[in-house]
Formats: structure tokens, C-alpha cells, sequence
């Protein structure tokens, strides 16, 4: 209310200097044009040449509009289109989200071209073919999707690459991999899909190598890395060891793996088999020996027995664990092992009875039936073998038997 005051005063005070001006500055506009002319007041000529101007003003804006038609039409008809594929783009996005591929697939599809955003809608469509199982079309699309935008080629690379691994093809799939690790060596998705291309082609050289470089970015936990590194240098030390004169290349990976996986018994017993297989006994047994001075393990002692290196020293060694552990079945069973070898017939005896006596097993009765059978003792051979038939029996699983079939 204040306001319109104000602006009546204004007005009052703007109309009472107009009209104090026209009356103190009198005069007149004469126009003469041939026999007519026109004569009218000073002020009120002002007014009308005012009024010419702005309607002069109007036509010529109006005029320049005409001369241009076909082109603002074309503004107008572009800016109709995009609106309704922003608004086609927003529902195929919304049908996709919510799993309705075909309805998703037609819609950002029909909206591409005229989206600002061609690269989306087609990447987009492309997921919505591949989960109806039209693969054929997503590849298409994945194409259209990389010539519709400038610098898409790393965005549309991982998308096909995770659907190949989808499909199961994961050799293409590391190859399209590969390619973009080469263009983007630290790209964190690459990498991600990396490792599970690496894992499902059994290319454990390359998860190795890449194991580095997931722990920088930290796209594995601790956890997890070991795990993987576990399973990567337990496969290649199993490759490398099944093929003939390979001893260089299980000792190169045996130098390059992390010194935490050295106290891994698993992998310890497969490099000391590798060892032995390449006529390295002495080196398995020297590894064997340390391994067991880290950490005791029932795995690596049995094995320790099994040796054949320098038997005198090794049940030299043998006999110092068991002043640690003197009622430890699997040492003495050890010790009985390189009592033979050693031709300490009396000793091998006395070790595997003290064996039997901490834990009654199969083997070791079926060590003393052997002994005994070759020393001439028929009697106490059966006894054992009896009883290590007995023991193994109780290990298998329960089947039927003939004896069950005629009662």
C-alpha cells in the first residue's frame, strides 16, 4: 500500500513538472507538404514522434522475424525433441533399474539420438539387451555407444568387458582388458575386472604381477590378498613341478614369493616335492629341517622320515626333537622310519611300538608287520597285520558288505 502511495506521488509530482514545463515553454510544429499542411503544439507533437518511434521499433523487430522462420522452427522443433528424450531417457533408466529390459532397451534407444547424453542411453541399452540374452544387439550398440561420443573408448571397453565376462567369455574378455591396462595402467575398475578375468582363465602368473598393484589402490583387503596370493604360488609351484628340467623356474618363484608365504606349510611341502623331484634332496631336506625349527607341524615331520639323504644325520636331528616332544606319535613314527634306514632294526622297532602306544594308527602297525615279517617273527607280523587291517577298516566309510547280504 505504501508503495502504490509513493508511486501516485511520483506520478502527482513527474505530471505537475510536465505541465509546468509545457506551459513555460510555449510552441508549436508546423509541417507543410505541397498544398497541406499541418500545424499542431510543440509538446504534443513530442508525444506523437514518441509514439512513431516505438511502433517504428515493433515493425522492424517483427520484419527481421519474418525474413527467419525456417530456422527458429527448427530451434523450436530441436528443443521439443530433446525434451522428450530427456523425459524417454528418464523412463528407460527408471525400467532398467527396475529390471524391465525390453521396455528400458526401446526407450533409451528411441531416445539417443536426440539426448545430450548419446553415450548413457546406449551404454544403457546395450545392459538392457545383454540381460534378455540379445547379445548380438548389445554388441551393436556398444559400437553405436562408442562413435556417438568423443574419448569413449576406456567407458565402453569396461562395459563389454564386463559383459564378456558375464557371457563367459573370458578370454575375450582379458583381451579387451589387457588393452585398456595398457592405455590406463592404474585405472582401479580395470583392475577389478583384471583379477577376475585372471582368476577365471587360471592365469596365475598374471594375478601375481597384478596382486601389487590391487593392494595399492586398496581394491582387495589383507585378507584377501593373501588368499590370493596362497592359491597363485600353490598352482604355479604345482605347474612348474610337473614339468621335466622346470627346477629354475620353481626356484625363482620360490625367491619371489613374499617371505610370509615361506612359513606356509602347504607350500613348503610342495617346494621341497619339487626338490626332490629335481633331484634336490638335500636342499628339501635342509628346507624341511628349518621349516620345522619355525613352526612343528605334523605334515612336514612325516615327510622328514620319508627322506633319503643323509640318514645317520638326520636321525641325529630327529632324536634331538624328541628330547622337546618325547610323546609326540609322528616323530616316533619318524624316528622308526630313519631307524630303518640307519638298519637300526632294534631301535625302528622300539620307536614305532612307543608310537602305537601314544596313538593307535593303521600305519604304523602295518611298519611293524613289515618289520617283523622281514626279522623273521611271523606270529607278532600277523598280529600287526590284523590289526592294521582293522584300523584302516575303521577309516573307510560304511558300505555293505557280503558277509551283511547272507546273515
Amino acid at each position: 500500500m505504501r508503495k502504490l502511495i509513493l508511486l501516485i506521488v511520483i506520478g502527482l509530482a513527474v505530471g505537475a513538472l510536465f505541465g509546468q514545463l509545457m506551459s513555460s515553454l510555449p510552441g508549436y510544429w508546423f509541417i507543410r507538404v505541397g498544398d497541406t499542411s499541418i500545424q499542431t503544439s510543440f509538446w504534443f507533437g513530442c508525444v506523437l514522434l514518441l509514439i512513431a518511434f516505438v511502433v517504428f521499433h515493433f515493425l522492424l523487430r517483427a520484419l527481421v522475424r519474418l525474413r527467419r522462420p525456417v530456422s527458429r522452427l527448427k530451434v523450436w522443433n530441436s528443443r521439443t525433441r530433446h525434451r522428450t528424450a530427456m523425459r524417454r531417457t528418464v523412463r528407460g533408466l527408471v525400467a532398467l533399474a527396475e529390471g524391465r529390459w525390453k521396455r528400458a532397451e526401446k526407450a533409451l534407444t528411441q531416445a539417443a539420438d536426440d539426448s545430450g547424453t548419446p553415450l548413457v542411453n546406449y551404454l544403457s541399452a546395450a545392459l538392457a539387451a545383454h540381460y534378455q540374452g540379445r547379445y548380438e544387439q548389445a554388441d551393436i550398440l556398444l559400437n553405436r555407444a562408442n562413435h556417438s561420443t568423443e574419448g569413449a573408448d576406456t567407458a565402453v571397453g569396461l562395459v563389454q568387458a564386463q559383459l564378456m565376462l558375464d557371457r563367459q567369455q573370458f578370454e575375450e574378455a582379458l583381451a579387451t582388458l589387457t588393452r585398456l591396462e595398457q592405455q590406463l595402467p592404474e585405472h582401479p575398475q580395470v583392475l577389478k575386472l583384471l583379477k577376475q578375468a585372471y582368476l577365471s582363465v587360471n592365469d596365475w602368473d598374471g594375478l601375481r604381477r597384478l596382486l601389487p598393484r590391487l593392494d595399492k589402490h586398496r581394491l582387495i583387503t589383507e585378507d584377501e590378498r593373501r588368499e590370493l596370493e596362497q592359491r597363485a604360488y600353490r598352482e604355479l609351484l604345482i605347474h612348474a613341478a610337473q614339468q621335466e628340467g622346470n627346477l629354475e623356474r620353481v626356484r625363482t618363484l620360490w625367491a619371489d614369493m613374499p617371505d610370509g608365504l615361506r612359513n606356509d606349510i602347504e607350500l613348503v611341502l610342495l617346494y621341497s616335492e619339487a626338490l626332490i623331484k629335481g633331484g634336490e634332496q638335500g636342499d628339501a631336506e635342509r628346507l624341511l629341517r628349518n621349516a620345522l625349527r619355525e613352526h612343528w607341524d605334523t605334515r612336514l615331520v612325516l615327510r622328514y622320515g620319508l627322506l633319503d639323504v643323509d640318514a645317520p644325520r638326520q636321525l641325529v636331528y630327529a632324536e634331538k626333537w624328541l628330547q622337546e616332544r618325547p610323546n609326540d606319535p609322528d616323530l616316533l613314527l619318524t624316528l622308526g622310519r630313519l631307524s630303518l634306514r640307519n638298519a637300526y632294526w632294534g631301535k625302528a622297532q622300539e620307536y614305532f611300538e612307543a608310537s602305537q602306544r601314544q596313538r593307535s594308527s593303521g600305519v604304523v602297525c602295518a611298519e611293524l608287520a613289515r618289520l617283523y615279517a622281514n626279522l623273521g617273527d611271523h606270529s607278532k607280523s600277523q598280529l600287526y597285520y590284523r590289526q592294521s587291517v582293522t584300523l584302516l577298516d575303521k577309516s573307510l566309510p560304511a558300505l555293505p558288505q557280503p558277509s551283511d547280504m547272507t546273515r
